[in-house]
């Protein structure tokens, strides 16, 4: 588990670096050919993780219903993300992981609602949700590295 962690904080950082080298209007911007941008990338991998996790353990989300409806799976950037929506992102790429992690310790996950992805993973435990999201989250994180090339 520490190992799976490890990996999920590393990565979350490269996301955070995305907020250094771009400015709000680069975040938002949807090159030709993508559906998406990169704030919505970044949007989307909290709010999935937070499904994973949490909602598959029965347990209430740490964001809002608003912000996971804006970045759920299968939404796409419908508006500009402001900037006050920008820094909550921001906070959450680290806070959110920073939350589980100590959920995890203090022993909060209690049950697990098995489920299959549109993917066709199938998640059978938290620690398979877990993995799931490190996997999901760098597949994203390739998706930002294309963006990034057309701004």
């Amino acid at each position: 588990m520490e190992s799976l962690i490890k990996t999920w904080k590393t990565g979350r950082r490269i996301y955070l670096d995305y907020f250094e080298k771009y400015n709000l209007e680069q975040l938002n911007k949807v090159p030709d050919g993508f559906n998406n941008n990169l704030i919505w990338n970044i949007g989307h991998i909290i709010v999935a993780q937070q499904s994973l996790i949490y909602r598959l353990s029965n347990l209430p989300m740490h964001v809002s219903n608003e912000l996971y409806d804006t970045y759920k799976p299968g939404s796409k950037p419908t508006a500009i993300t402001s900037q006050a929506e920008a820094e909550e992102l921001k906070k959450f790429l680290i806070s959110l992981v920073d939350q589980t992690q100590a959920d995890l310790s203090n022993g909060v996950f209690q049950t697990f609602t098995e489920r299959e992805t549109a993917t066709g993973f199938l998640l059978s435990t938290l620690e398979d949700s877990l993995h799931f999201n490190n996997y999901h989250e760098g597949l994203h994180l390739g998706y930002m590295m294309s963006i990034g090339k057309f701004l």
